[in-house]
């Protein structure tokens, strides 16, 4: 079980983890041991609520894939327990971004006293630079 937030959690049968050879240096232990972890996890198929469905098939995430499939890969340890964590952690934090509704915007205008000041020293500015001009008679 997954937990994502005290409310929401995650079944384990819906997290796929596939043990892979991890890329770049490690000597001759890189090309015998799996310690990488492939993490798949299919949003459309999953638990979660339909709004957080929507906003994670909306992320401009290329650990989305078009099939609504999240897919991280944890190679960053040299264990594949750690590997494992570090993707799941991953995935948690990338759910969890999506349950945090964001406050709409709301415009604003300037107040009149503001827009007055700005006008005012713009004109003072503008008078300054004025005063350095050459004087003709």
């Amino acid at each position: 079980m997954l937990v994502i937030t005290p409310t929401l959690s995650l079944p384990d049968n819906e997290i796929h983890l596939e043990a892979i050879r991890a890329q770049g240096a490690g000597g001759q232990n890189v090309n015998k041991v799996s310690s990488a972890v492939h993490l798949r996890f299919d949003i459309r198929a999953s638990s979660l609520p339909d709004i957080y469905k929507e906003r994670l098939l909306a992320l401009k995430d290329s650990r989305v894939t078009d099939d609504g499939v999240i897919i991280i890969k944890g190679q960053q340890f040299r264990t594949q327990l750690k590997n494992r964590d570090d993707a799941l952690s991953r995935l948690a934090e990338l759910i969890r971004s999506v349950t945090v509704e964001k406050k709409p915007r709301r415009a604003t205008k300037p107040s009149k006293s503001s827009q007055q000041k700005r006008v005012d020293s713009k004109k003072k500015q503008g008078q300054t630079k004025a005063l350095r001009r050459r004087v003709d008679m």
